[in-house]
């Protein structure tokens, strides 16, 4: 039954619903939906060889999954996976990894009412435009329960990553008006100690109150997500349409609610002098690196050896439970309430979707840089 419904699944997502799939060599497909049977992934290019850690997975899983604690979406699922294929006695064979969640909390009833409305600033108007129709159970298809899938691909590239020593660390760094102290010293090994899941506790406390005081009211509030990469070699991306830059931007960009992305300065270098934003280089015991790093660890498109540091910004959740106007789908005004459960600030359960979308760029461009030079084709 079930490997029946994994073909059927990938026929109709890969020839009816482009955009499923991210990558090049390592590449990914994802499956499924909010409200159905469950979703999946099918990973293809993962090195053979590698002794894959279940557990890091499972724990993963676990960061983004919901119901976790008081600031997030109630929604319970344990998010226990199958892998199908692609491994065997533990190992990765480097045939592809096909992996699957069954979905268990679904509520579909919580979502009739809205089954022939428009919800303001949701898919559904637009995925209806686009397809003819729509999954109005918790948005079906363009729901982030899919983001799930992506973590399970992105905690298996970090497994990769971490045999090159290449470290990718997100964590929240501001909500609503609410940021982290510019001179404070960042201690990344925090960032799991509290369940906003920023590293300053201090701040932390201050987001969580903020996030407990919206959801009481129904509404919702966005925030930033700010991620390290480090390690990375330098060389990888490329310096015209594959900047590395561009692909950890259309990244971060395809993860839901996600509004902004900036690297390095971002948009503050407007504001700079190009002899206040030059990075100069410097060599220490023959390494080059940088003095400062305005770059952000890439220039012109291709990796400098630095850290990697970019910001992600999240909109608020469209979900709230104040009555919105509307129309329904034959253009009558009319209201839509919130209902069932939902996130009141998103970033807390974002941060591994974050660092996984990251792992996923960086190893798939590790492994296209492998073809850049002859010397290392022949070795």
């Amino acid at each position: 039954m079930l490997s029946n419904f994994l073909l059927l699944h990938l026929d109709y997502n890969i020839h009816n619903m482009a955009g499923n799939t991210f990558g090049t060599l390592y590449k990914i497909t994802t499956f499924g939906e909010s409200h159905g049977k469950g979703i999946g992934v099918v990973i293809d290019g993962c090195p053979s060889g590698l002794k894959l850690d279940v557990d890091h997975i499972f724990s993963e899983l676990q960061r983004r999954k919901p119901g976790q604690s008081k600031i997030v979406t109630q929604r319970h699922e344990n998010e226990e996976f199958e892998i199908l294929s692609g491994v065997f006695e533990g190992i990765t064979t480097g045939t592809p990894l096909a992996i699957f969640i069954r979905n268990q909390d679904q509520r579909s009833k919580d979502y009739s009412h809205i089954a022939k409305k428009f919800r303001p600033s949701h898919a559904d108007y637009t995925y209806t435009q686009k397809y003819g129709l729509r999954d109005y159970r918790g948005g079906g298809r363009s729901s982030a329960r899919e983001t799930a899938a992506r973590v399970i691909a992105g905690a298996i590239a970090k497994q990769v990553l971490k045999t090159l020593n290449v470290k990718v660390n997100a964590f929240v760094s501001q909500v609503g008006t609410i940021t982290l102290p510019e001179e404070i010293t960042i201690d990344l090994n925090k960032t799991e100690d509290n369940i906003v899941r920023c590293p300053h506790p201090q701040t932390a406390e201050k987001m969580i109150q903020l996030i407990s005081q919206i959801k009481k009211k129904g509404d919702t509030i966005g925030g930033k997500i700010s991620c390290v990469v480090e390690n990375c070699p330098v060389g990888i991306g490329a310096p015209v349409f594959d900047k590395l830059h561009a692909e950890l931007g259309k990244a971060m960009l395809s993860i839901n609610a996600v509004k902004g992305f900036e690297i390095g300065s971002g948009f503050s270098a407007v504001q700079m002098l190009g002899s206040e934003h030059n990075d100069a280089f410097e060599s220490i015991d023959g390494k080059v690196s940088t003095k400062t790093n305005y770059s952000g660890g890439i220039q012109g498109g291709i990796s400098n050896g630095m850290n990697i540091n970019f910001n992600v910004a999240f909109k608020p959740v469209a979900t709230i439970i104040p009555a919105q106007d509307s129309v329904d789908e034959a253009g009558n005004k009319t209201t839509v309430e919130g209902r069932g459960r939902h996130d009141p600030c998103v970033v807390p359960r974002a941060v591994p979707i974050v660092e996984s979308m990251a792992a996923l760029v960086i190893l798939d461009h590790i492994m296209i840089n492998k073809s850049t030079k002859l010397d290392d084709l022949k070795s």
